[in-house]
């Protein structure tokens, strides 16, 4: 029976005469012209890496927490079949701890000149795009004891796109939505609404609501009935500065910001509502314009992914120029920033006139909700500080609140999970109201 492999080595080895023995390889392989041959045989029989081809097929986005399967497929014009181990190299960031082992690393037979599949599953912990590196092949000749090794650039990236966990509340606000819209006749007061119907005049309704011609015409007074005005702008901002990096729970701030922009923009585009994203600190980071209904929340949800946080000060000045430039007509901006003191005070405040000048204004802030536990802290001398730490932060956030409102912002102050229906029981208010 033929001997192969790690058993045809120590056969070889135990046939060398005592004291001829040379811990090198150079020297087994010059006293031993039989393991010199088998040695040789086995790397002439592995087939050859460089002349392999790759090709990739598969997912090209992904939403985070959800896995991205990418096929590779090696196709071997060698007239010897490949033995190979392969591993396809990912950043650390596309699995969780411990899974990258498992999921880069396959063993591949393939004979001469056909070609076979493998798969790599990524599961990706952080948003963006993740860019394929290096695949590297081994491969083995019949014995074992040799091996081919040679690498290829095999490009792919996958988008991993923010998670939107709000949307399980968009069913809800589409309800409200539909009554506004009309399903259930809303009177509305102010400007900026569409005439819906008449119907008849109840005590309590507005006086300045009575058509007195359909009234001339019937034997009972008419009103009219309104419904939101359809094809308004609306424009998200988000700071992309330095506040927004500050981490609430396991995420930056800028995540909970994205997520309830993304509600919100789903929400506004279903009531026919024309929605542009600008992301901002000292220059543009995405922008997102002129997107029809269907293509809008893609479109957002492309745009967010790659954003991160930069460390530097958001230039508010600059900001308002651009929010100013890219809102042509009277819109509601929405500002998804900070509520510290400082940067609202220093940055914000003395620019603030001109967006509220021309655009309604609500600006959301993401809220710790470890401040809410710590207000209640009692028990120890350390629990007391804390609670009076968490008081005063929590009281600087309400008078920088009070300030914005004194201007004319509307201010939804909400933690991460409750930060995107309160946005969106803004908008649906300021629509109820008219005022959009």
């Amino acid at each position: 029976m033929a001997l192969t492999g790690r058993t045809a080595l120590l056969a070889a080895l135990g046939s060398l005469p005592v004291g001829i023995w040379d811990p090198s390889w150079t020297g087994i392989l010059a006293v031993n012209t039989p393991l010199a041959l088998a040695c040789a045989c086995d790397f002439a029989l592995a087939a050859p890496v460089r002349r392999l081809r790759l090709t990739r097929s598969g997912d090209t986005s992904v939403r985070l927490g959800d896995p991205a399967d990418v096929t590779l497929t090696i196709t071997n014009p060698a007239r010897r079949p490949l033995r190979a181990a392969l591993r396809d190299a990912w950043p650390p960031s596309s699995w969780h701890s411990g899974m990258e082992y498992e999921s880069s690393r396959h063993r591949v037979n393939i004979p001469a000149g056909e070609r076979r599949r493998v798969t790599t599953r990524l599961e990706p912990t952080r948003r963006g795009d993740r860019t394929a590196d290096r695949v590297t092949i081994r491969s083995y000749g019949p014995l074992g004891l040799f091996t081919r090794q040679g690498t290829h650039r095999v490009p792919w990236t996958v988008r991993v796109l923010p998670p939107f966990h709000s949307r399980k509340h968009l069913p809800s606000k589409l309800a409200r939505l539909r009554e506004l819209d009309g399903r259930t006749s809303v009177l509305t007061r102010g400007e900026g609404t569409e005439f819906d119907s008449l119907r008849e005049y109840v005590p309590g309704d507005d006086t300045r609501s009575i058509d007195w011609r359909a009234t001339a015409r019937h034997s009972a007074v008419a009103v009219r009935t309104w419904r939101p005005e359809r094809d308004r702008h609306i424009l998200l901002v988000l700071d992309t500065g330095r506040t927004s990096a500050g981490r609430v729970g396991d995420a930056p701030r800028l995540d909970a910001s994205m997520d309830a922009a993304l509600l919100l923009g789903a929400l506004a585009s279903r009531a026919g509502d024309r929605v542009d994203l600008l992301a901002y600190d000292r220059r543009t980071r995405a922008l997102v314009q002129g997107r029809t209904a269907g293509d809008v929340l893609p479109a957002l949800v492309n745009a967010m992914a790659p954003l991160e946080p930069e460390l530097i000060e958001t230039d508010a000045r600059g900001l308002t120029a651009t929010a100013l430039h890219t809102a042509h007509r009277r819109s509601l901006i929405v500002l998804l920033t900070s509520l510290d003191a400082a940067p609202i005070e220093e940055g914000l405040l003395p620019v603030l006139s001109r967006l509220t000048k021309r655009h309604t204004v609500v600006l959301a802030s993401v809220a710790d909700p470890n401040i809410e536990s710590m207000t209640s802290a009692r028990g120890t001398t350390e629990a007391i500080y804390d609670a009076a730490s968490a008081s005063q932060a929590k009281a600087e956030r309400q008078r920088t609140a009070e300030q914005l409102t004194r201007h004319g912002v509307t201010v939804v102050d909400a933690t991460p999970s409750e930060l995107a229906p309160a946005l969106a029981d803004a908008y649906l208010a300021l629509k109820s109201a008219g005022r959009l």
